[in-house]
């Protein structure tokens, strides 16, 4: 059996007004990646990730949203262990990572689930599906080759790839492209994780298959109570698999909300710039669209003072959003907004 090693626990639980526990907490999170001018000078940082807070609750799904650039899987990798943070914390079940030592690591990875974009780049074309899943299991310490075995069946089992037997010596190039993410799904679950992070799971996948495996991930999610973080550009989806959306620009969570909240009446221009790329259909698309001038993210080697989305922003106020950041405003219980607009 794996057994666990747990750190030590650094400061009290922490329960929300609804009674559940904060199981991720993201503390004024920076990601920082230097550069150099031929490998040796300075040149500056590209901030990725620039001053980012939110908590996680238990069994509780969460959606990150934004362009490609905004700092989304910085943001993802940062909190599962693969960048180290260059300021802020990561806190899981009210401990440090920046405290972990290596059993401690140990420990989180298995705790942590995580679910890639690309199935078919994400499984190593030479191990056959049962490899696949039970390389987790012998890393973790599970030495007994029929426990294995059997935790290999329930989770295939749990992700509708049966019967059993006709997938378990399959590579994956012989695998469908759903099948192969059902197989990523059951890696990230077979260690019996509390935590999940997916990196828009369902991207690379047909419009047929999309919202099936996003119901697939939703029912595990509420067997297992895991806690999600759901990463994605496409809030067309976010419906089917979130309680809460943040939205992510240039480093930084400009709008946070509930789901039917966010998506009936979005408040950041930005927000609404996302909508218009979405693929519900919508007649009123057609006139925001227009109030919502093209380009592109700005550089994160050298943002924008002020409120990163000024220079698109067809509401921008002179002399204020050029220069100064914007804190985060209410205007309605639980939705929060960084932007002038609402101050």
């Amino acid at each position: 059996m794996v057994t666990e090693s747990k750190p030590e626990i650094l400061n009290k639980p922490k329960n929300n007004a609804d009674g559940r526990k904060t199981v991720l907490s993201i503390d004024n999170l920076r990601v920082w990646f230097e550069l150099r001018r031929f490998g040796f000078g300075h040149a500056g940082y590209v901030k990725a990730v620039d001053g980012v807070t939110f908590d996680v609750r238990s069994a509780e799904t969460i959606a990150v949203v934004g362009e490609s650039g905004c700092g989304k899987s910085s943001l993802m990798k940062a909190i599962l262990g693969l960048h180290k943070p260059t300021g802020g914390r990561i806190v899981f079940e009210d401990k440090d990572l920046a405290t972990f030592d290596a059993k401690d690591k140990h420990w989180y990875h298995s705790s942590v689930g995580y679910v890639q974009q690309d199935p078919y780049g994400a499984l190593p074309p030479f191990m056959d599906v049962q490899k696949i899943l039970e390389e987790p299991l012998i890393v973790g310490g599970v030495k007994d080759k029929q426990e294995r075995l059997q935790r290999v069946q329930t989770v295939m089992e749990e992700v509708k790839l049966s019967p059993v037997d006709d997938f378990l010596h399959k590579y994956p190039h012989m695998l469908s492209g759903g099948q192969q993410q059902r197989i990523v799904i059951a890696r990230a679950m077979i260690m019996n994780p509390r935590f999940l992070v997916a990196d828009e799971p369902v991207s690379m996948l047909d419009a047929s298959v999309r919202v099936e495996i996003l119901k697939l991930m939703r029912s595990l999610q509420e067997e297992h109570h895991l806690s999600v973080i759901y990463i994605t550009h496409d809030l067309s989806t976010v419906s089917y698999f979130s309680e809460r959306i943040f939205v992510m620009y240039a480093g930084n969570l400009v709008e946070k909300g509930k789901v039917r909240q966010l998506l009936d009446n979005p408040l950041h221009p930005y927000t609404k710039a996302l909508l218009t790329g979405t693929s519900e259909p919508d007649a009123r698309n057609a006139e925001t669209f227009k109030e919502i001038p093209p380009g592109e993210p700005p550089s994160l080697v050298n943002p924008p003072t002020g409120c990163r989305f000024h220079p698109r922003c067809p509401k921008v106020i002179p002399g204020l959003c050029e220069v100064q950041f914007p804190p985060e405003f209410e205007p309605e219980p639980g939705h929060l907004v960084s932007c002038w607009l609402y101050q």
